[in-house]
């Protein structure tokens, strides 16, 4: 970049931290390029799983939670942000563009860069203690400030709605062979994959923990804590909506999964992103109605709850090498 701006060394550093975001599968479904002045988004669609995320939008929800990842790095590094959301309307693979100018870490930028490695997607159960009200509350004005809106599924009535939504989808999408083989091609992976869900992130017994059904994958590989019983699970369900549901406002809703995911590690609780209820068109009308009143769109369910006092800590979800994501593009 050019004098007066990161030098490659802290460029490549930001970007090592910006890839551990959380995407479909672990699809990792972003490229960086870097200029002169700025560095800059895009989506690739060559690993588009298109059968589990038919119209994208998991894609993209994906490749903002890597932009904010991004942010939060430079920060903590001594550079800030303005970020241009979807700068090349001719070229809808460019998702962002982003201008750098020295910044002076706050209190907040070094404990949340702190976060992005400790961050884990955790399906195991959670503890029986219930995540304060406040707490909860904190993580939805987080999210506000990157554009969307959290509602935690506290009343009973929407809690079922949402939950018999969850597994609903779940029964249309085990009866299509599509979605089944690209499950199975993207679960289950071993020793030596770079991409895609680990075995050894995938919990064995786990129909689902109290109400809440979960996605099965394939072949899994980790231990339910000790004395953990799932009808003693007292994870929140967070649906997180934006008001507009075109590409810059599912870029919008990734970077607030981030925000929210990222602050909830600082404040200890274990997560899990939830986007199987969203994955079926109709599914997602049924939830924008009965979650946001028909007023928005749901773009990600999450998952949060204090990890059970006998869980062991996860082991972390293999990246591609920054080599494989990142370039240079020459600006004019």
């Amino acid at each position: 970049m050019r004098p007066g701006l990161p030098d490659e060394k802290t460029v490549r550093s930001a970007i090592a931290l910006a890839i551990r975001a959380p995407s479909v599968h672990n699809s990792q479904p972003w490229r960086w390029r870097v200029g002169d002045s700025s560095l800059h988004l895009y989506a690739d669609w060559s690993r588009h799983l298109s059968a589990i995320d038919p119209d994208g939008r998991d894609l993209v929800v994906s490749c903002g939670a890597s932009l904010h990842h991004l942010r939060v790095a430079l920060a903590a590094l001594g550079w800030g942000t303005a970020v241009h959301r979807v700068p090349n309307p001719g070229d809808p693979e460019h998702l962002a563009a982003v201008e750098l100018f020295e910044h002076t870490p706050d209190k907040d930028d070094i404990p949340l860069a702190a976060a992005i490695p400790r961050r884990h997607t955790d399906r195991r159960l959670y503890s029986s203690w219930p995540a304060p009200d406040a707490l909860l509350e904190q993580l939805a004005q987080y999210a506000r400030q990157e554009g969307a809106v959290v509602r935690t599924a506290t009343d009973p009535a929407l809690r079922f709605r949402l939950v018999s939504s969850m597994a609903e989808a779940d029964r249309q999408q085990r009866t299509n062979v599509d979605y089944m083989s690209e499950l199975g091609q993207w679960s289950g992976r071993h020793a030596g994959s770079t991409d895609g869900v680990p075995a050894a992130a995938i919990p064995f017994i786990y129909e689902g923990y109290g109400d809440v059904p979960m996605r099965r994958f394939g072949d899994p590989g980790l231990a339910q804590p000790r004395e953990a019983y799932a009808d003693t699970d007292a994870g929140a369900l967070l649906v997180l909506g934006t008001p507009s549901d075109d590409l810059t406002s599912r870029l919008r809703a990734g970077e607030a999964a981030s925000a929210v995911l990222l602050w909830a590690t600082a404040f200890g609780f274990a997560t899990c992103p939830v986007t199987q209820g969203l994955e079926v068109a109709s599914v997602r009308e049924e939830l924008r109605a009965t979650q946001f009143d028909g007023l928005l769109f749901p773009q990600m369910i999450l998952r949060v709850g204090w990890a059970h006092i006998n869980a062991d800590p996860l082991p972390a979800t293999p990246r591609r090498p920054v080599t494989e994501i990142f370039d240079h593009l020459q600006e004019r």
